[in-house]
């Protein structure tokens, strides 16, 4: 009888032996473990590459089995574990396309990881600016007529990045287009498509980038699946990039001791998804639906509907969605990111007859948006796209250039016209504010402050305490 979760299957033959540990983890099957009985019960299941478990990157037996179900679930040539994040999906991806030097197009909203796989690489980024979208207030997709404007100015360009979706749920509707333009060049197009692992579950649900053509896609299982944090899928499907590159890559680049816990958790949500029917789908959208009404009933709050079903968007008018964010954390409710004028909420993946709690979520947002509307609020204008730039564009210095010039600490309301010499990432969603190499503009001093003084969270190289910046030395 053919596994339905390989590696799950084959960790409980293991773990039914009771087996006796004189190998590693240290914590000897949970022997030693000082952790809460609830997480310390795992970890009789976090064991290592033993007879009977496969071997990861060498994979013959339960893991193999497991990526070849994987692969027939998302229709691709080959399809990948991994256990590092979709971080080093993206890394695997450039890595395996481009080299030193290489001219390659991204989108200049991608995640952080996306431009420091390129930096890594040490090829030459040039950067796609995105649509501002009024309705939700973020920055989309690129449009194809800026892409081929790209395509005009830069002959002999090696790799195309995209994301698709965006973290809060928006899809390009020219990506069919962009990747057939690319390919009549021979130029693969490489997707982060984290938050769309589950697009193939469901006709109900926008089509996954591999399905339009895309050669390389990175997904995130543990974002909308049902899967730990980590774990994460890449799927290729080309004749541009070479699977046996992508594979040298991710032995490199992926840990040695790989988590089962990780990988009995990709291998359950893969199954999860293989079985997800239309009905399921159906019954997910009635939920959603009878949520939204109700959630619009409560006074004051906007809901705000985008591409993606698992998505929706909050706002109280009059204060920021840190605001907001707060005051549901007052209320032990927890949403994935606020920014200045929201808050992102992500819905399970649920299927007929399972159950989730939307009448005490919705009686917690109203007992939050009751507590927030007794306090001061602030006052919120439109601000621009933070993305506003040439629709084409190449950093002042190249990575390589950036590591032989000297920088220096100075007050970001005196860096106007200087260049950044490290990222500065408001965080979530993990897209880069400044680039290394790019021009400090007025626009994104102006959207520093403004993230600064409503609670923004940042990452990368900064004294935003003490008000300063890193910049090239003049």
């Amino acid at each position: 009888m053919k596994s339905e979760r390989p590696i799950v299957e084959a960790l409980q033959r293991f773990v039914a032996k009771k087996p006796q540990s004189l190998h590693v983890p240290g914590h000897k099957n949970g022997l030693l473990s000082t952790l809460p009985k609830e997480l310390e019960q795992a970890l009789t299941y976090d064991v290592t590459e033993l007879s009977g478990l496969d071997d990861f990157h060498h994979p013959e037996e339960a893991i193999a089995e497991a990526q070849e179900l994987l692969k027939a679930t998302y229709g691709a040539d080959a399809s990948f574990f991994l256990v590092n994040g979709s971080t080093v999906g993206n890394l695997a991806m450039i890595y395996a396309a481009c080299g030193r030097g290489d001219t390659v197009l991204v989108q200049r909203n991608a995640h952080k990881s996306v431009f420091h796989a390129i930096e890594l690489v040490g090829a030459k980024p040039v950067y796609l600016a995105p649509e501002w979208d009024e309705t939700t207030c973020t920055a989309t997709s690129v449009r194809l007529s800026t892409l081929e404007e790209a395509l005009q100015r830069f002959k002999n360009v090696k790799a195309v990045v995209l994301t698709y979706p965006t973290y809060y749920g928006m899809v390009s509707q020219e990506l069919e287009a962009q990747i057939a333009l690319c390919h009549t060049r021979n130029i693969p197009v490489l997707v982060d498509e984290a938050h769309g692992a589950h697009f193939t579950a469901s006709k109900a649900f926008p089509p996954s980038a591999l399905d339009l053509g895309a050669d390389v896609v990175v997904q995130s299982a543990h974002k909308t699946l049902p899967a730990m944090t980590m774990a994460s899928f890449l799927h290729v499907k080309s004749s541009l990039i070479s699977v046996q590159k992508i594979n040298r890559y991710l032995r490199m680049l992926q840990s040695s001791s790989p988590s089962y816990l990780l990988l009995a958790s990709l291998d359950d949500a893969r199954r999860y998804v293989s079985t997800y029917l239309e009905l399921d789908a159906h019954f997910l959208l009635e939920k959603r639906s009878q949520w939204i009404e109700a959630l619009r009933a409560i006074k004051e709050l906007e809901v705000i509907e985008v591409d993606d079903p698992l998505k929706i968007l909050l706002r109280f008018p009059g204060y920021t969605g840190f605001q907001l964010k707060e005051a549901l954390e007052d209320n032990n409710l927890y949403v994935e990111l606020a920014d200045k004028y929201q808050v992102l909420v992500i819905l399970p993946l649920i299927k007929r007859g399972e159950t989730y709690p939307f009448a005490e979520a919705r009686i917690r947002i109203k007992d939050g948006v009751n507590a927030l509307a007794k306090k001061q609020g602030e006052t919120i204008q439109k601000s621009n796209n933070q993305f506003e730039m040439t629709t084409v564009d190449i950093p002042y210095y190249t990575f390589e250039e950036l590591e032989q010039l000297d920088k220096e600490w100075v007050p970001y309301m005196r860096a106007v016209g200087r260049v950044a010499a490290s990222m500065l990432i408001p965080y979530p969603p993990g897209i880069p504010l400044f680039l290394p190499g790019e021009k400090i503009t007025v626009a994104k001093l102006s959207q520093l402050e403004e993230l600064l003084a409503i609670g923004a969270t940042f990452q990368g190289q900064h004294k935003l305490v003490e008000k300063c910046i890193y910049v090239i030395k003049q």
